[in-house]
């Protein structure tokens, strides 16, 4: 006979209180058991609490920005629309559950039937939520593939945002890990919280999708609130000093959120996220001069100020001209050509990751930056900024930097509780 053992939720183990609440979560059998933050240490880390699940938009976009970051694209396999369906139904009962800090299913990891797989993989067991995100996007080729086909009687839904991104100079884009159908986003301030939940995605998905590329990071390279210090990058600058911050929501509201006018209901209150795999030339950039690299930048690599003067967060000035003659802040300096002044006012929310993968054929480090970004319309976002950094002014950065991996997704608004990704899109 089957044995089942009472389970404990991961909360309940770090001591907090929780009352557990069965919710039915349909299709695969899996079952979502909220807890609530009442009885939850005063003194915790705020690093290692929950973020709210639902809400008016998805979190892990203007979220502050955490550590770590397991992205995973995945192709569908299934020619059922009902059985993706069911499936993000799972993948969201299993959200919601993860990131409260909980395990998955009806009994989790430990507290079910010896003689069956446990619905939870158990690597979370003991760790806290450490503020885990999942955060969802639909890709072009979901609604009509490259030949044209409409698999899943989607191609009336799809935005007129959604579209490949056109190709840019320098692309040396790698089929393997660009596209996708679906894309989440895990965010955490614990490497395990994240892997863990995108491996019980996966496991969830298994014969409706299959993964396409993953991509593991650390050390976020951009902050997405004024209570986040400025990060560096694998050359060594803060980077991301200019992005758009949470808390300026009239500027939130017309770069990064999909307004009430969008052409598709679905996608109001979302974001467009695209990203971009760029594989970074570490020994070559070592060994140039600082002030070489300064110039490139056009920052200052100690305090992060632009070369114009002045500290980290004074804006540039463009006409200022160094004791050479020539202007302090280099014409194709990457500062310059990414600026919103040189292109058409154009503003992006960052939430880029550095990551190394080892060392490559000829002993260098396989490092760089995994480049995500979100906006309203990609068109007025990354676009422009990319066709100006590419293009003929030839951002001096790019001796460096080789863009390998592409990707353009929907990403909609937020949920109610109870209701689950891609139920707008799919009903």
């Amino acid at each position: 006979m089957n044995e089942r053992r009472p389970g404990l939720s991961r909360r309940a183990l770090l001591g907090g209180a929780g009352v557990g609440v069965l919710a039915a979560g349909g299709g695969l059998g899996y079952a979502a058991r909220s807890t609530t933050a009442e009885g939850a240490s005063a003194t915790a880390d705020p690093a290692a609490l929950p973020v709210d699940f639902d809400g008016a938009h998805q979190a892990g976009i203007t979220t502050p920005a955490q550590d770590r970051l397991h992205l995973a694209v995945f192709d569908v396999v299934t020619t059922d629309k009902a059985e993706l369906d069911a499936m993000l139904q799972q993948w969201t009962a299993a959200a919601r559950k993860m990131c409260s800090g909980n395990d998955i299913g009806d009994f989790g990891s430990v507290a079910g039937p010896v003689e069956v797989p446990p619905e939870d993989t158990g690597e979370a067991q003991g760790l806290p939520p450490s503020a885990l995100t999942l955060t969802i996007g639909f890709g072009p080729s979901l609604f009509e593939t490259a030949d044209g086909e409409d698999r899943f009687g989607l191609a009336d839904k799809r935005p007129a945002a959604l579209v490949e991104l056109p190709a840019f100079t320098g692309d040396r884009l790698r089929p393997q890990v660009s596209g996708g159908d679906l894309v989440v986003q895990a965010c955490a301030n614990d490497p395990q919280v994240a892997v863990h939940a995108i491996r019980n995605l996966v496991r969830i998905g298994f014969g409706v999708v299959s993964i396409r590329y993953s991509q593991l990071g650390f050390g976020r390279t951009s902050s997405t609130s004024k209570a986040q210090a400025t990060p560096r990058n694998l050359f060594g600058f803060k980077d991301g000093t200019a992005n758009i911050k949470s808390e300026d929501t009239e500027v939130v509201d017309r770069h990064v959120w999909v307004g009430d006018d969008a052409d598709q209901d679905w996608m109001v209150g979302g974001s467009y996220m695209v990203n971009r795999k760029i594989m970074m030339r570490i020994e070559t950039w070592d060994r140039e001069s600082l002030v070489g690299q300064e110039n490139i930048i056009g920052r200052t690599k100690g305090s992060g100020g632009p070369m114009s003067g002045g500290d980290e967060m004074d804006a540039p000035d463009f006409d200022a001209v160094g004791d050479d003659g020539e202007p302090a802040i280099a014409l194709k300096s990457h500062v310059r050509l990414a600026h919103p002044d040189v292109n058409g006012g154009a503003q992006i929310l960052r939430r880029g990751y550095n990551f190394v993968e080892g060392n490559d054929d000829l002993g260098q480090l396989a490092a760089g930056l995994f480049f995500i970004c979100f906006q309203a319309d990609p068109a007025t976002g990354f676009v422009p900024i990319q066709t100006s950094l590419a293009g003929p002014s030839n951002d001096l950065m790019n001796e460096y930097l080789t863009h390998v991996g592409s990707g353009v997704f929907a990403c909609p608004g937020g949920l109610a509780p109870g209701e689950h990704w891609g139920q707008a899109l799919l009903a």
